[in-house]
């Protein structure tokens, strides 16, 4: 084997490995989020968890500005040039301080001119909190960027399994709900020290990290308008759950949060597949279109499939999976359950495209696409909320995160991969395959 055989081998295994870590750390938190929510939910009731998820909600679509839009810069700043690390880190952690900062009063102002409940308000900010240890998050960005997510991972499933037990604890104790919420903050508390320790385990001695003003010109710069986009998913993906409770009680806004729940334990599967088939359809470019539309088709096609699978068992059993997981009181989530869970065909085509958007740098078509999905969304809950209540908020998050993943048929540059899907949807190729196989026999 030669040299350059040998780093390519080497560095296929690192990929290799920096994936097994990866895929890891998403299974232990999937799994342990599952039961852990099934007890928490139980335990809080409808009402409790309903308020809980509402604060949860509130603080993610101030998340985003917290962050900045750096997070994607700074991984790409650290593989491009990794000589410059300690300027990256300290203009990126010193950035995110200030606008942890900025949110958290902005998060403020924003809920007393509301008028919001005095407890609601307290409860936000002990969640909104996290933001600010979050900060220190962009250690991860550096692992990520050196292949080095086995620090990540331990240090990710170590916060998690850590605030479980708290959880469970102040479960057996019979906790009131604001304790749920400083869990919120812990987490986030602990996984940065996870992470630090780690870092300084990699880079023992004195701390180098320092600030650039210049830097942070460039990176604010090159961000604004992924910060822009981090706002709009965030209300797109986050603002049917605040609509629910403030147009109707902590209550309904429970039982649509149990039923979201149980939908979004899935979300994981399209982002695994993604990650892992992506780069050989990528690779098959180098065979021609033909080749690359074939094996994208496919990957649409698994999406379909495995999304059909989950929703077709779920809407016929909705009643007996929501009485199994969360008991009789949570029995009104199953009407919403039978609806929201179709809105993961969307979601897993939607991620499948966003693979081949980012890959064609059409950037632009994802933020419109976006965009659409949550001006759609926000219309549909304020007309359907009042007239029919949770249900209503499930068929507006299924029809606009229909539209917006299926818009890519309107622009000129992707309708052919919108047509791909709507073959996808309506088995088509599934059909064609079949009578190949007719065909050949025959």
């Amino acid at each position: 084997m030669n040299r350059y055989a040998k780093i390519l081998e080497f560095t296929k295994n690192k990929y290799t490995k920096n994936t097994g870590w990866l895929f890891a750390e998403r299974i232990i938190r999937v799994a342990v989020n599952f039961f852990v929510t099934i007890y928490l939910v139980k335990y809080l009731g409808p009402d409790n968890f309903g308020l809980l998820s509402y604060a949860l909600s509130y603080v993610a679509l101030f998340t985003s500005i917290a962050s900045l839009g750096l997070d994607n810069l700074i991984v790409r700043d650290l593989v491009t040039d990794p000589d410059k690390k300690d300027v990256v880190l300290g203009t990126s952690v010193y950035l995110k301080l200030l606008a942890s900062g900025f949110t958290i009063v902005l998060l403020a102002l924003v809920l007393t001119a509301t008028r919001e409940e005095p407890f609601s308000i307290f409860l936000i900010l002990v969640v909104g909190s996290s933001m600010v240890f979050q900060s220190l998050n962009i250690i991860d960005f550096y692992f990520q960027s050196q292949l080095h997510s086995r620090f990540t991972v331990v240090s990710q499933s170590g916060s998690l399994l850590f605030a479980s037990a708290i959880r469970i604890a102040l479960i057996i104790l019979k906790a009131d709900l604001i304790y749920f919420a400083g869990v919120v903050a812990l987490e986030a508390l602990f996984l940065s020290v996870g992470l630090f320790a780690f870092y300084k385990k990699v880079f023992p001695g004195k701390l180098k990290w320092n600030y650039s003003s210049s830097v942070a010109k460039t990176l604010l710069r090159q961000a604004f308008p992924l910060l822009l986009s981090g706002i709009v998913i965030s209300v797109y993906m986050k603002i049917d759950q605040i609509m629910v409770k403030k147009m109707l009680n902590n209550s309904e806004a429970g039982f649509y949060a149990a039923a979201v729940k149980v939908c979004e334990l899935w979300y994981f599967i399209p982002m695994a597949i993604s990650a892992s088939l992506f780069p050989a359809v990528i690779n098959a470019r180098k065979g021609g279109e033909a080749l690359f539309n074939k094996r994208l088709q496919q990957l649409y096609d698994i999406m379909v499939w495995l999304s059909v699978g989950i929703a077709l068992p779920l809407t016929f059993f909705a009643p007996q999976v929501i009485h199994i997981l969360f008991g009789d009181k949570y029995a009104q989530a199953s009407a919403v359950l039978q609806i929201y869970i179709w809105s993961g065909v969307a979601t897993f085509l939607g991620v499948a495209s966003s693979q081949f958007l980012v890959a064609e740098n059409f950037t632009k078509i994802s933020f419109y696409r976006t965009l659409a999905g949550m001006i759609s969304n926000l219309l549909l809950n304020f007309y359907l909320i009042p007239r029919v209540g949770i249900v209503g908020a499930a068929y507006a998050t299924l029809i606009s995160y229909s539209l917006a993943t299926f818009s890519i048929v309107f622009f000129k540059k992707t309708k052919h991969q919108g047509r791909m899907m709507l073959r996808s949807l309506f088995f088509i190729s599934l059909i064609d395959y079949q009578k190949k196989i007719v065909e050949r026999k025959v």
